[in-house]
């Protein structure tokens, strides 16, 4: 195994959990936890909660090459969290990475962005992705990656949960017909993840699919296939106009066998559920 050594902060929620599985068969990789049980026993992981307490000690046990910051919870001790780290990171041996949103340029409707478009954005979440983001460009640029996820899937995604739960009680799907969106699957998005970190990429990427579909198509086909029912639709529309949230690369491309189709998305789902 090398010796670098990972932090993930976050390590007990969806993605977190997803990429501590990835990572751990090759780096010394580490997590937090906050209220997630079943972890107290696992040396690799620390339990942390941001509002009560700081990760000074963690980070002088563990003393990480590299940071994921995969956490969630209340923005302002985020905000708070990540100005500790970018003052961390600049006087060590180590770089983070942060799980960003799409929802940075949610502002935008009438076309996809690229890495380094300007960002904008008219939603309270979007607006705190940005506020940190913000921060690390302020490092120079071999110290941060910062990573724009779009909608994430996959067998225990929240997403699919609420999707799957929906449609089992007979419950109308909010969906929105005008907004057209890329997506990923967990697996896939670990992987590019991982691809990132061992050749010591840097800058911002957009890891999404690299085609289109709007949202209700998009979760009308996981009802479909998934369950094998129609299922039942509320249909939200924003604007009378198409609107996008899509992030696509433009010059931070990742090799081909790690890009994918929102199509492989609903495959891997579709396989999952067969394993229910």
């Amino acid at each position: 195994m090398t010796t670098k050594r990972i932090l993930i902060l976050g390590g007990s929620g969806f993605i977190g959990q997803a990429l501590y599985r990835e990572l751990c068969p090759y780096y010394n990789t580490y997590a937090t936890f906050c209220s997630h049980k079943g972890y107290g026993n696992n040396h690799q992981f620390y339990n942390f909660n941001a509002a009560e307490e700081g990760l000074k000690p963690i980070l002088k046990e563990v003393r990480p090459h590299l940071i994921i910051s995969a956490l969630r919870g209340d923005f302002d001790l985020q905000i708070e969290l990540h100005d500790f780290l970018v003052s961390y990171i600049k006087n060590a041996n180590c770089r983070l990475f942060f799980l960003s949103s799409a929802n940075v340029f949610d502002a935008f409707h009438h076309f996809p962005s690229y890495e380094y478009d300007k960002t904008y954005s008219e939603s309270i979440y979007g607006r705190f992705k940005i506020k940190i983001e913000s921060r690390l460009l302020r490092l120079p640029p071999a110290k941060y990656v910062i990573a724009r996820l779009p909608m994430i899937f996959g067998q225990h995604a929240p997403r699919t949960v609420q999707i799957d739960k929906a449609v089992q009680q007979h419950q109308p799907i909010e969906v929105f017909p005008n907004t057209i969106i890329n997506v990923n699957g967990i697996q896939k998005l670990t992987q590019q993840i991982h691809f990132i970190i061992n050749q010591k990429r840097t800058g911002i990427f957009h890891l999404g699919s690299t085609d289109l579909i709007s949202h209700y198509d998009f979760i009308r086909q996981i009802v479909t296939r998934r369950h094998h029912k129609p299922g039942i639709f509320k249909q939200v529309f924003t604007t009378n106009n198409t609107r996008y949230l899509a992030t696509l690369p433009k010059e931070n491309n990742l090799p081909t066998h790690l890009l994918t189709s929102y199509n492989e998305v609903l495959d891997e789902m579709d396989l999952i559920r067969k394993n229910l």
